[in-house]
């Protein structure tokens, strides 16, 4: 496909745009600064990333809840670094988690420089499996939810990706054509493998420079984009 036919640009937000892990961990450590001291913020990190990640793929194919996604992946660090915590101290933490974690917002070096090149010369988008009530505030807090003409969340489509059902609700909401777009995200499976098989192209933005055995688009820094667009 070539990139000069593209007229509608999707992004992922969390690990794409929104810096997630850089605010999840300002969060819980505002969080724990006051509630639970004695909890060391890296040796928690260490553990509840994958533990996250883990919990979210579940999420993704319904097989936990939106309430167990939020409780789990806490109870689980918890339980992994051996600290003796309440379920009612869990689901307080979780509430506070949800609330405080939009107001860090630090993005990806090059978010506002790539969406200022790319807003000239194309329709931009969002398509997140993150939860309306919180993806809404990181996009607004973080100034750049102006650059987006439609905003699609799994909520809305009652689907997450990978599923291509939430493509084409996003594709219908932005009035847009699958062979003129192309998705933009951190993850092979949800993003890429998604929208490809959606019928979008699309770009994987490996900031980890994960080894990757699919020929496909990538790039490891936001600017790179514009080598293909």
């Amino acid at each position: 496909m070539k990139h000069t036919i593209i007229k509608d640009v999707f992004f992922d937000l969390d690990h794409t745009l929104w810096d997630f892990d850089k605010n999840s961990e300002l969060t819980f450590a505002t969080i724990f600064n006051k509630s639970h001291p004695t909890i060391e913020i890296a040796a928690f990190i260490k553990k509840y990333v994958p533990i996250n990640q883990a919990c979210w793929k579940l999420y993704q194919y319904d097989k936990i809840t939106h309430s167990e996604l939020r409780y789990n992946r806490l109870k689980h660090s918890f339980d992994a670094l051996n600290y003796t915590i309440s379920d009612e101290e869990i689901e307080t933490i979780a509430q506070e988690y949800i609330q405080r974690l939009p107001e860090n917002n630090h993005l990806f070096d090059g978010s506002f420089e790539v969406l200022d090149y790319l807003n000239q010369k194309y329709k931009l988008h969002i398509i997140t499996n993150g939860f309306a009530e919180v993806q809404f505030k990181k996009l607004n807090n973080s100034n750049i939810g102006n650059y987006f003409q439609t905003i699609t969340n799994s909520e809305m489509a009652g689907v997450k990706k990978p599923n291509p059902i939430i493509f084409e609700y996003a594709l219908d909401l932005a009035k847009a054509k699958k062979e003129s777009s192309i998705m933009i995200g951190d993850s092979l499976e949800a993003d890429v493998e998604g929208a490809l098989n959606a019928g979008f192209d699309a770009i994987y933005f490996n900031e980890s420079k994960a080894q990757v055995e699919q020929n496909i688009k990538q790039v490891n820094h936001l600017l790179e984009l514009k080598k293909y667009l």
